[in-house]
């Protein structure tokens, strides 16, 4: 068994490091708000540290999922981050969803002190951490990726090396471009259905089992119908994802014409108070 570090405690984190604690491993945690990772300790063992560079210290692996760009620089650079309290030939696995500049950046950094690191964001929202079902999208050297692939596959059904680092990050973003106009469509069949008097379980039932049939229509079709939006991948999120989106498709030419188009109607949910709801709440826009 392994000793690991976990950095970023928030509902996708906690479980994430719960998996890799009943695996065995002698984890120990680090968040911003220290009760979480106390809490954490609580629950599952191990022990919390009061910065990243203390966390890391003896960690063979460190894990972190935190929220943007500029906190996976806090909690990996400087004085107190996770890289200072590495040694040579450890590792670094980020699961935050992030740009794939800031991904190179680190790994260069990382590289540095003859530490590896993996970009790895993840899919399947917080039911999925919670459940061990997360598939996982890595970029990194092979060698690297093959040494921490076990650990991962603790909380993952699926996890696969895509390219060199960035390639993870890349990876998500085209996975944040087709969930973005799926629940779009979604949303307006699902309003198109109601508006022409049909029973949208019964729409549901039937188009559920053809061509139609998603993911997101068998999770959050039904919720979609009863107005219900509380739980979930939240829309402020789901705007910070699109954002690097776009700027990559910018730096490299591709035309993303509906995504943008998506980012500004979940502007709009965010106008109406919804920066918390689900991103299934673009139904509540056509309403």
């Amino acid at each position: 068994m392994a000793k690991l570090a976990f950095l970023g405690m928030g509902v996708m984190g906690y479980p994430m490091a719960g998996h890799l604690a009943a695996k065995g491993h002698a984890v120990t945690v680090y968040n911003r708000t220290a009760a979480k990772a106390e809490a954490w300790v609580k629950e599952h063992g191990g022990r919390s540290a009061g910065t990243p560079r203390a966390a890391a210290e003896g960690a063979e692996v460190v894990f972190a999922c935190v929220g943007n760009d500029d906190d996976l620089r806090s909690v990996v650079l400087g004085d107190d981050g996770a890289l200072a309290g590495m040694s040579a030939g450890t590792v670094f696995v980020d699961h935050t969803t992030t740009s794939a500049i800031v991904a190179r950046e680190l790994a260069e950094a990382a590289d540095g002190h003859d530490i590896g690191f993996i970009d790895a964001p993840v899919s399947g929202g917080q039911a999925g951490a919670e459940n061990g079902a997360l598939t996982v999208m890595c970029g990194g050297d092979a060698d690297t990726y093959a040494r921490v692939e076990a650990y991962i596959n603790c909380f993952a059904k699926s996890c696969r090396l895509m390219g060199a680092q960035g390639a993870g990050q890349l990876t998500k973003m085209v996975n944040q471009i087709c969930i973005a106009g799926l629940v779009q469509g979604l949303s307006e069949g699902m309003h198109f259905a109601q508006k022409a008097g049909l029973d949208g379980e019964a729409v549901l039932d039937v188009i559920s089992k053809g061509a139609a049939g998603s993911w997101q229509m068998e999770n959050r079709g039904h919720t979609m119908l009863k107005d219900e939006f509380e739980f979930g991948f939240a829309v402020d999120w789901m705007r910070k994802d699109l954002g690097i989106v776009l700027e990559e498709g910018n730096a490299n030419g591709a035309s993303l014409p509906v995504t943008a188009l998506v980012d500004q109607f979940y502007h709009d949910v965010q106008k109406m108070g919804g920066g918390r709801w689900d991103t299934s709440s673009l139904m509540r826009r056509l309403k």
